[in-house]
């Protein structure tokens, strides 16, 4: 029996902000790169692994705040999400030390101007550019939304929460040129229906979150709907067919069916 692959711990945010001229909820979302060797040219929400760092982040509370009550995994989850969401689009989840507002446009984009590119690289951490920015995470903007772990036998495995947040005023983000090539603000419906004329390339999971992030005619219904909401993991089992792979995920998730047909690379 071939040894299972241990999934890595992981996070993404679905960024959302109300679409004025056609009365509907939008999400930012971005093409990765297609040379990444996961998920390679697929349209997703920005996100990524933990790293240390996001553990060293925890050791200082004074970087972050509305985490009460979480225990170190659970911080873990919402510090990464925050990060890898500034790495992947400069959108940036934080209040200046002691206000109340989240963090304006023109002063994320002078710090992600300054920072994004050396934190891409390595050569600064996350954690010094809060401390030098003067810079608080806004842990209690993420609302818990889903929680899938990549099926037993995939050669690369991922633990990820996914957050709903309202994005910050004004902050419109912009992909990395690196582990991204394209952005946009869309809604579930026209990322939906580029899935299936193949403008988009869509992973299992995210199609089920746009699906269900969908029935929400707004930011403040998609939050609420959310905060309120029980979160089942979700592991789908997977079987070969003679066409592609058969997914099965748990009912009780509250997605759009248990048993989904999905091609060879869905």
């Amino acid at each position: 029996m071939a040894n299972i692959v241990a999934p890595r711990p992981a996070s993404t945010i679905l960024l959302l902000r109300n679409s004025k001229p056609a009365q509907e909820i939008e999400v930012f979302m971005m093409v990765r790169h297609y040379e990444i060797d996961f998920n390679s040219g697929a349209l997703v929400f920005p996100g990524g692994s933990i790293d240390k760092n996001d553990k060293e982040i925890i050791a200082s509370p004074a970087l972050y705040a509305g985490g009460e009550g979480l225990d170190e995994a659970a911080l873990s989850f919402r510090i990464a999400a925050i990060r890898e969401t500034f790495e992947e689009s400069g959108i940036l989840l934080a209040r200046p030390k002691g206000s109340k507002a989240l963090v304006d446009a023109n002063r994320a984009s002078e710090i992600a101007n300054a920072h994004r590119a050396d934190l891409n690289e390595g050569k600064i951490t996350f954690q010094a550019i809060l401390a030098d920015s003067g810079m608080v995470l806004a842990l209690d903007e993420l609302v818990p939304y889903a929680h899938w772990i990549t099926p037993e036998g995939m050669p690369k495995r991922f633990d990820t929460w996914f957050f709903l947040a309202a994005a910050p005023p004004e902050q419109l983000g912009a992909h990395d040129g690196k582990e991204s090539t394209d952005s946009i603000w869309v809604s579930p419906r026209e990322a939906l229906a580029g899935g299936e004329t193949g403008r988009f390339k869509l992973p299992f999971p995210t199609t089920r979150n746009l699906i269900r992030l969908g029935k929400q005619a707004s930011v403040e219904a998609a939050l609420a709907d959310a905060e309120g909401m029980s979160i089942v993991t979700v592991t789908p089992v997977m079987t070969k067919t003679a066409t592609g792979r058969q997914l099965r995920i748990p009912k009780e998730a509250g997605y759009d069916g248990e048993v989904f047909e999905v091609g060879a690379g869905g």
